[in-house]
């Protein structure tokens, strides 16, 4: 198995989630179409189930797991965004969840988990002490820890929402993307480049990221 997922990979996903989750829409930006020359579409993806992509690796991660595996339950980490994914996909297949959360998470955030099914566990601060206490349940129970990036799956369920991008934009030719962990430019720079490349054409992937808080190159350094 290649370690970059194929155009394939990302096909079957896509047609796996494709009752699960919302085909977002987009809108053109007019003041950032007149600051760069050019058209700029944005990606609604807050309008997504459980407001975030989340929900597409989530799903596509525990889709994949053994029936003795969804029998063992699964365990996540996070401040909001994967626990309401991870939470909403567990509820539609079926299998138990645990959340770690930090103390003063956002309380739509911590409601939404919860209304999903899942019992939500609070600790800690920062997310750090989550993270640190969902691997030692996982450890301690046997439940499947679904990180919120660093998993080949997770990325590529995050990469079908480059699949929309080129079916949406005919002359697409950049694509930006925030950096958070990682997740979401690895999945939709590979999905999108490998469309581009079966047909014939090329396409660039920028990932940007706050200037005070740019962890991802200082981690290349």
């Amino acid at each position: 198995m290649s370690a970059i997922p194929s155009l394939a990979e990302f096909e079957d996903a896509a047609a796996l989630l494709r009752d699960v989750v919302v085909r977002t829409p987009f809108d053109v930006s007019e003041h950032l179409s007149d600051v760069l020359g050019a058209p700029v579409h944005l990606k609604l993806e807050n309008l997504q189930r459980t407001g975030s992509f989340k929900i597409r690796g989530a799903t596509y991660r525990l889709s994949r797991l053994t029936a003795e595996e969804r029998a063992r339950g699964v365990v996540a980490a996070s401040a909001g965004n994967h626990a309401q994914g991870v939470a909403l996909a567990a509820q539609k297949l079926g299998i138990p969840a645990t959340i770690f959360m930090p103390l003063g998470v956002p309380v739509p955030k911590l409601l939404a988990t919860r209304g999903y099914g899942a019992e939500v566990i609070l600790e800690g601060a920062t997310v750090e002490t989550p993270l640190r206490l969902a691997a030692e349940f996982a450890e301690r129970t046997g439940a499947v820890l679904i990180p919120p990036f660093d998993h080949r799956d997770i990325i590529i369920g995050q990469g079908t929402l480059g699949l929309e991008l080129w079916d949406a934009i005919d002359d697409l030719d950049t694509v930006v993307l925030g950096i958070g962990g990682g997740g979401l430019i690895a999945g939709v720079a590979a999905a999108v480049k490998a469309r581009a490349a079966a047909e014939g054409r090329t396409v660039r992937v920028i990932g940007v990221q706050a200037e005070n808080s740019a962890a991802y190159p200082s981690s290349l350094a």
